[in-house]
C-alpha cells in the first residue's frame, strides 16, 4: 500500500493503517524466527551461546597461539600461557524452577530479533520511502543494506572479542580463595544478550552521523573538533564494556575510533552533496 500511495495523497488514518501492517509484519517476522530459534535450541545454546565459554572457541585459540608465539620471541614480557585464557571455566548452575525456559524465551527473542534485522529495516524503509523528496532517496540509498552490515558486524564484534574476554574474567576473578565461583545461567545470557546488542547499537555511529549531518546537527567541521573529545570517550565506552585490563580496552577502542574517522568521511560527503 505504502508503494501505491503517495504521502501527499493519505490521510493521517492512512498513515496509521500502512504503519499498522508494516508492524504486523516486522513483528511476525521476528517470532518466526524466533520459533525457529526456539526449536533448534541444541545448536543455539550449545553451539553459540555456551561457544564464548569452550577452550575450543576461536577467540581462545587463537590468543593461546599468540602467546605462545610471543612467548618465543619475547619470554621476559610474555610467560608461558600469559595471555592463554578461557581454560577450565567453571560450569553454570540454575537456581530458580523456571530459569532455564526463561533464558530459552530470551535466547530465542534476541536470536530472532538479530536473524530478522535486515527485514526490520526494509519495512521501516518501505514507510519512510514514499514521504522522501527523490533527491533524499538517492541519498539513503543502500541504507537497509548498510545499516544491517554494520549492526551484523557489531554483533560479531561484541561475540567474537568482547564476550570471551569478558566471560573469561568474570568466571576467573575471585576476592579470596575462601570464595568459590558458581556462575548462574541467568548472569551468563544477560551478559552475552547485553554485549551483542550493545555492540550491534555501538557500531551503526555512521549511520547516526548520516542523518544527524542530513539534518544539519552535526558537520565534518564539528565532528574533527571533537576527535579528542571522542577518543577518550572511546577509551571510557571500552572500560564500561570490557574486563578492565588494557588488552581488551585496547580491541575495543580501535574499532570505534575507526567507526568514527568513517563517520566523518561520511559526514564530509553529504554536506558536499548537499552543496552541489
Amino acid at each position: 500500500m505504502s508503494d501505491q500511495i503517495t504521502s501527499d495523497e493519505m490521510s493521517f488514518l492512512d498513515h496509521l493503517e500502512v504503519l499498522r501492517w508494516h508492524l504486523v509484519r516486522a513483528v511476525s517476522a521476528v517470532l518466526i524466527a524466533a520459533i525457529g530459534s526456539f526449536i533448534f535450541k541444541g545448536f543455539i545454546f550449545d553451539v553459540i551461546i555456551f561457544g564464548p565459554k569452550q577452550s575450543t572457541f576461536p577467540t581462545y585459540r587463537l590468543l593461546c597461539k599468540f602467546s605462545d608465539k610471543m612467548s618465543e620471541l619475547i619470554p621476559t614480557m610474555f610467560p608461558d600461557g600469559a595471555i592463554c585464557i578461557g581454560q577450565n571455566l567453571p560450569p553454570l548452575v540454575n537456581l530458580t524452577m523456571a530459569g532455564q525456559f526463561s533464558a530459552h524465551i530470551l535466547i530465542s527473542l534476541v536470536a530472532g530479533l538479530i536473524i530478522s534485522f535486515p527485514y526490520l529495516l526494509w519495512e521501516v524503509w518501505r514507510f519512510i520511502k514514499p514521504g522522501l523528496k527523490v533527491s533524499e532517496r538517492k541519498y539513503a540509498r543502500g541504507f537497509v543494506s548498510a545499516t544491517s552490515f554494520l549492526f551484523l558486524s557489531g554483533v560479531l564484534f561484541g561475540y567474537y572479542v568482547i564476550c570471551p574476554l569478558s566471560i573469561n574474567f568474570f568466571l576467573n576473578y575471585q576476592v579470596s580463595a575462601e570464595v568459590l565461583n558458581s556462575p548462574t545461567l541467568s548472569t551468563y545470557v544477560s551478559l552475552v544478550t547485553s554485549v551483542v546488542l550493545a555492540c550491534g547499537a555501538v557500531f551503526e555511529l555512521p549511520v547516526l552521523v548520516f542523518f544527524l549531518t542530513k539534518a544539519g546537527i552535526l558537520t565534518p567541521t564539528m565532528l574533527r573538533a571533537y576527535r579528542r573529545h571522542a577518543i577518550v570517550g572511546a577509551l571510557i565506552l571500552s572500560a564500561v564494556i570490557t574486563p578492565p585490563d588494557i588488552f581488551s580496552q585496547i580491541l575495543v577502542t580501535i574499532p570505534i575510533l575507526i567507526l568514527y574517522e568513517v563517520s566523518i568521511r561520511i559526514s564530509s560527503i553529504v554536506k558536499k552533496r548537499q552543496a552541489d
